[in-house]
């Protein structure tokens, strides 16, 4: 069956909002009333493979939140989460697409539906994780810090006495062959939040000073969870007077700082 053929069909069956098209290089697209959290339109794609028709998206669901990450890829809880949404709607995730495979003419508008429903439900799950709270945050970091492949000695929540004899508590203490970093994450979801975060950070990397005189090769990490929307750049200022800054959507960046590349 032609491209315009098909077309013709799924106009047809399909609800008026649906628009269908050739797609630029097989088969057709289906532009749906569906969105995107951004405002961006589901598009599904109708193939003709081995005798059946196919219908996917092409990636864009997955793409379009793993493209939200601070990594570039979906968490362990992402994917888990993607899987079930699949699960619900009767929908593939292979290779990163969504996809429902048609045995008949008739079953290619449910599965349309279906897949761009499932599209809209992947995208969802950014908005579970934007609000996200300082431990899921802290989780997410201790699990980026551990992996093999960085070949770091990871401490968590590692107490040090300041100067004045106040006790503080470190986010983490990291390991590399050229230096150990004391870390502190800063994150908040609350603009109204921010001052105090600041104002803690600053006393307590002042009051650590004392432990980078007796150790050379130790470094003061502020690592700011940027992916809040909710940071100026005068507050980046203050805890760079007395620490080096990192921002957890350029996590290479954090790497060579605790690895003083």
């Amino acid at each position: 069956m032609t491209p315009e053929l098909l077309c013709d069909t799924l106009r047809l069956s399909l609800p008026a909002l649906y628009e269908c098209s050739p797609a630029p290089q097989e088969g057709v697209r289906v532009r749906t009333p569906m969105m995107y959290p951004d405002g961006d339109l589901v598009d599904v794609f109708v193939l003709e493979r081995g005798g059946e028709r196919v219908v996917t998206d092409h990636g864009d669901a997955l793409g379009w939140l793993s493209g939200r990450s601070t990594s570039g890829a979906l968490t362990a809880a992402q994917d888990a989460m993607a899987q079930d949404v699949c699960r619900t709607q009767g929908v593939e995730l292979h290779r990163g697409r969504l996809l429902r495979r048609c045995e008949s003419e008739a079953a290619v508008a449910d599965a349309v539906q279906r897949v761009a429903l499932a599209a809209v439900r992947v995208a969802d799950i950014w908005f579970t994780f934007r609000a996200r709270t300082q431990a899921t945050i802290g989780d997410e970091v201790n699990e980026w810090l551990m992996s093999k492949e960085r070949q770091l000695d990871v401490k968590r929540q590692v107490k040090s006495r300041g100067g004045s004899s106040r006790e503080w508590t470190i986010d983490y203490e990291i390991r590399s062959e050229a230096r150990t970093s004391m870390v502190l994450l800063l994150s908040t979801g609350a603009r109204g939040a921010v001052r105090r975060i600041i104002d803690h950070a600053v006393a307590g990397w002042f009051d650590l000073k004392h432990l980078q005189q007796a150790q050379s090769d130790l470094a003061f990490v502020s690592l700011f969870n940027d992916t809040e929307d909710v940071w100026r750049e005068e507050d980046f200022r203050l805890v760079e007077e007395v620490s080096e800054i990192a921002r957890w959507s350029q996590p290479d960046q954090f790497e060579q700082i605790l690895k003083a590349t």
